[in-house]
């Protein structure tokens, strides 16, 4: 179990579902229980916190009463007995107060600025309100309370000047507002907003801000800011230098590389000055050559040189077609959509028409990685974006080249070899025996290269080509073989690779060769493993355990394997402890798997493995482990992806139909939505007899895919046909969600009635089943209908009743779907303060579930709600933050309410050039969507412009040719 104090008291399963605990006197036994932190509480001690005014006849009997009703509730083992008192035997890490302070512990550990962030906005988002606020003004609550309190304003500081220390001083100015309000007299919070207010170009707002605090602190306390507060505002006034922004952070995704690159360095300046001018470079070569280090390096020599980023896209794993504009989203962190807030209802804007929009205006190296396999698309995808983006670079690697206009191909050859007879001196100048006596002494650090071993190390390293992979296998062996006995079995490899393949180009027959022999060396465990990897992207020790282990009994020993093979270089393990092989040698062992037959079994093992991790998994995203959860799963997106092609070429749609309902919700959560559509209808394609039900969750999902990208033309009938597919079934659970999921997707493209009638319909079956996550979502859907209709007053009670569900299971993107009907209410009431607090807590979330299309609507909203207020110049700054953001992340309908708020706003300036040049481009937009209902706004704005402006035939002219039904 786990359990909250960071708020109301709560108690929840570790698979998320609540649990209540009745009345008020075992709440608070178990609130004194769980501010002890897991220490023995005395009799005495929980007596005194209980019953702090008058004690019941017989205390200890009373106490005793309340123990035994509180175990049955959370299990007599939690509830442990200790010499004269009573503890809660759980470990910290099970409270969320516990889980606060730990996380700030390692965020102050950090030093790096970046992960420091995430670490503090991770242990922020515990906090689900006031610290044990059902037990406010309580003796034994409130120095705990009061501590909590003090530690996460702290937090909140921290996170601040973090966020400073990375430049997102705009970031830092939305989440500081509320807090500076709330502590209006606290100086580091102070301090952190004007220095943010100060990076954005307002130093006389800065100014002001800090007159403001220095007066208000006057009057509530007779004091004058402390020295370090009235320093910064003298820098502020002299304009000092530090008080700059940093420069930009490298941006980049690169891994860190174990070993150090061996003999390459003509090459990387080669590259690196290629770059300089060649917008496209190719790297060729056989396999095992070296071409991704190469590339690696070159990319890390250039990171400074590229202000927004040198990102690393492997391709190694995808398959041709949209993949491939998928796998560069994916790295650059543009999604595809959003289904938390209110959607624009038109995303019609492919692939290359987001991608190229995010690159136009950027410099940017991309590191397309592994090409051969793909190479059509790849090609495909380069030569539109080079097209689209001039400041875009591209390195590639492949077996060939990508046979593009401007493509400089610079082929990846094999490592310098000694020259037959040179000394020893000159045979270790030789770059392939540097890298064999580099690995070797990884082996054996007593091993060196001299007179006594040059000549047989040359022969080795020419006999192997100079190829890196060939050297460091062969490396790997020297400590039990010895030079000699590596260089003597590998030619009695030879000898037998000759005798039958002879028609194989040369450095293939050596790397063939060396792998078999490599093969010949291993034990059978080491064989079995070796072989059965090939089937995994990649994986953690647990996944390699499940697949890789005997079928009859798993007495492979898998663990003490794995690391025989990483240090024969057969297997590689990454910096985050994932096991994988590279390209060749899987190659190679996918056909010792065929020669074991034993590639349909392990197929099916694999896609049934991840099946059942997808399935363990995907309940956490409907609760306060969502963020945990979707790391889990973006780490095994290879394996899914390979899970179900695997389940769909084998013909086991059961499989291959419950990976895609168990991942359907998590790839929306990350904006991936054509993959829903495409692996839904792959599915849904492998024939088989699967239970009905499963198919009519499957369709749910692709006709709600189908309607939301405008594939459709009469949305009603399709959602209708797809929950069709559950009569005679007997599945409450996915007949609900499908009622859900069609029916909000439905409100977004206009069909009202039946989006209406699907939410009552499935609200019902949420609430009869006990759904709290059902419940609360569709209590949200119907607050966004009521807006439709016009009813705000009952959209803003139905939004509150739908934050207090989302909140009872600390679910962020739930309470994000709230923030929109709310803040209309208190818009449409005059509430102003209202409505900006909540926008700004919708850009808190926002930002922290990386939901940048809806960051980009809460700051235009905050823009709207400034330009109500008249401030204009403040209206504008929201306006062209929304839009950048928008820009950034290739959300063409969020930039185009921020440009029409730009537009509204010059025109309550006067500036009608200005107000007309937006509004126009607005509608130009409008008028190409299929569904537009923000487009008679715009015309009516065009309208009063016109009309403004003296032009009064226009203005009818325009209000009569911009009737709703052109664009809605």
């Amino acid at each position: 179990m786990r359990f909250g104090v960071l708020g109301p008291l709560a108690v929840w399963r570790d698979d998320g579902a609540p649990v209540a605990v009745p009345g008020a006197d075992l709440r608070a036994l178990l609130a004194v229980l769980l501010v002890h932190e897991g220490a023995p509480v005395p009799v005495e001690r929980l007596i005194g916190d209980l019953w702090p005014d008058a004690l019941p006849a017989r205390p200890a009997n009373a106490l005793q009463v309340r123990v035994s009703r509180l175990r049955r509730v959370l299990g007599r083992e939690l509830i442990e007995f200790t010499s004269g008192g009573y503890r809660l035997g759980v470990p910290a890490g099970s409270i969320d107060a516990g889980r606060f302070q730990f996380l700030l512990g390692e965020a102050r550990a950090t030093e790096d600025p970046a992960p420091r962030g995430r670490l503090l906005t991770e242990a922020l988002a515990l906090w689900r309100g006031d610290a044990l606020a059902d037990f406010a003004g309580q003796p034994f609550a409130q120095p705990v309370a009061e501590r909590l309190v003090q530690q996460r304003l702290a937090a909140v500081e921290e996170l601040a000047e973090t966020r400073l220390d990375l430049g997102e001083h705009d970031l830092v100015l939305a989440e500081l507002a509320e807090w500076v309000h709330r502590h209006p007299h606290r100086e580091r919070l102070r301090a952190a907003q004007l220095r943010a207010i100060y990076r954005t170009g307002r130093q006389g707002e800065a100014l002001q801000a800090y007159d403001e605090f220095r007066r208000g602190l006057a009057e509530a306390h007779g004091l004058d800011p402390g020295p370090e507060l009235a320093a910064l505002q003298r820098a502020i006034l002299a304009r000092d230098p530090t008080l700059a922004a940093p420069p930009p952070r490298r941006r980049t995704n690169l891994p860190a590389q174990v070993t150090e690159l061996v003999g390459r360095d003509e090459a990387i300046a080669e590259v690196t000055a290629l770059l300089g001018t060649a917008r496209l470079v190719t790297l060729t070569g056989t396999g095992g050559v070296g071409k991704t280090r190469l590339g690696l390096a070159v990319a890390e020599r250039l990171a400074d040189a590229f202000p927004d980023g040198v990102w690393l896209v492997e391709l190694a794993g995808t398959h041709p077609g949209d993949e491939v504009a998928e796998a560069v989203m994916t790295v650059l962190g543009l999604r595809e959509n959003t289904l938390l807030g209110p959607l624009p209802a038109h995303t019609a804007a492919d692939h290359l028409e987001r991608l190229s929009a995010f690159l136009r205006d950027r410099s940017i190296l991309l590191l397309l990685d592994n090409c051969e396999h793909v190479a059509g698309s790849a090609a495909d995808l380069t030569r539109a974006l080079l097209a689209a983006a001039p400041g875009l670079r591209v390195l590639a690697t492949g077996r060939e080249p990508l046979g593009i206009p401007g493509e400089v191909l610079r082929p990846v050859p094999p490592l310098e070899l000694p020259e037959p007879g040179a000394g020893a001196e000159r045979v270790r100048a030789a770059s392939a025996v540097r890298l064999f006596h580099a690995r070797a002494a990884d082996a054996d650090p007593g091993f060196t290269v001299d007179t006594s071993n040059a000549a047989v190390v040359a022969d080795l390293v020419r006999r192997l080509d100079g190829l890196p992979l060939a050297l460091e296998l062969a490396a790997a062996r020297t400590r039990a073989l010895g030079v000699p006995g590596v260089l003597a079995r590998l030619d009695d490899r030879f000898r037998l690779l000759d005798g039958g393949n002879r028609g194989a180009p040369a450095r293939q027959r050596t790397l063939s060769a060396l792998l078999g022999w490599s093969w010949e060396l291993l034990t059978e465990a080491e064989r079995a493993v070796l072989r059965r990897l090939s089937v995994l992207d990649s994986g953690e020790l647990a996944a390699v355990e499940a697949i890789c282990a005997d079928d009859s009994d798993g007495t492979v020993e898998i663990a003490g394997t794995l690391a025989r093979l990483v240090d024969r270089s057969m297997v590689v393990v990454t910096a985050n402890r994932r096991y994988r092989l590279l390209a060749t040698v899987a190659a190679y062992a996918r056909t010792r798997l065929a020669e074991a037959n034993e590639t349909h079994s392990l197929r099916d093992r694999h896609s049934r493995y991840y099946l059942s991790v997808a399935e363990e998994v995907a309940p956490g995203l409907f609760g306060p482990e969502q963020r945990t959860c979707l790391a889990r799963l973006d780490a095994e997106q290879g394996n899914f992806h390979c899970a179900l092609e695997n389940a769909a070429e084998q013909g086991d749609a059961g499989v291959a139909l419950r990976l895609v309902d168990a991942l359907a919700w998590y790839l929306l959560l990350r904006g991936r939505v054509r993959q829903v559509g495409r692996r839904a209808a792959r599915a849904l394609a492998v024939p088989g007899d699967t239970p009905s039900e499963l198919r009519a969750r499957v369709r749910c999902w692709e006709a709600g895919i189908a309607i939301l990208r405008g594939a459709d033309s009469d949305a009603v009938s399709r959602a209708r046909q797809a929950l069709d597919a559950f009569r005679g079934t007997d599945d409450p659970p996915g007949l609900a969600m499908g009622q859900w999921f069609l029916g909000y997707v439905l409100h977004h493209v206009g069909a009202l009635d039946f989006s209406e009638e699907l939410a009552a319909k499935s609200s019902a079956g949420f609430h009869s089943l006990g759904h709290a996550w059902g419940t609360a979502v569709t209590t949200s859907l119907r607050a966004h209908h009521t807006i439709a209709r016009g009813d705000l007053p009952t959209a803003a009670d139905l939004a509150e009743e739908s934050l207090a569900q989302f909140r009872a299971l600390d679910d962020l993107g739930g309470e994000l779907l709230t923030i929109y009907p709310r803040a209309a209410f208190a818009e449409a009431i005059g509430d102003h303060d209202t409505a900006e607090r909540l926008h700004r807590d919708g850009l808190r979330l926002a930002d922290e579930l990386g939901m940048w299309a809806e960051a980009a609507d809460r700051l235009s909203g905050l823009g709207k709600l400034a330009m109500l207020r008249g401030d204009h110049d403040t209206a504008r700054r929201f306006y062209e933050r929304a839009r950048a953001l928008a820009v950034e992340h290739s959300f063409k309908p969020a930039e185009v309410v921020a440009i029409t708020g730009l537009g509204l706003t010059a025109r309550r300036t006067g500036d009608l050039a200005e107000a007309e040049e937006h509004l126009r481009e607005a509608e130009k937009w409008y008028r190409r969507a299929e569904r537009a209902p923000g487009h008679p706004a715009v015309v009516v704005e065009l309208g009063l412009l016109a009309q403004q402006g003296g032009d009064h035939a226009a203005a009818a002219s325009q209000h009569s040719s911009g009737t709703p039904g052109e664009g809605a």
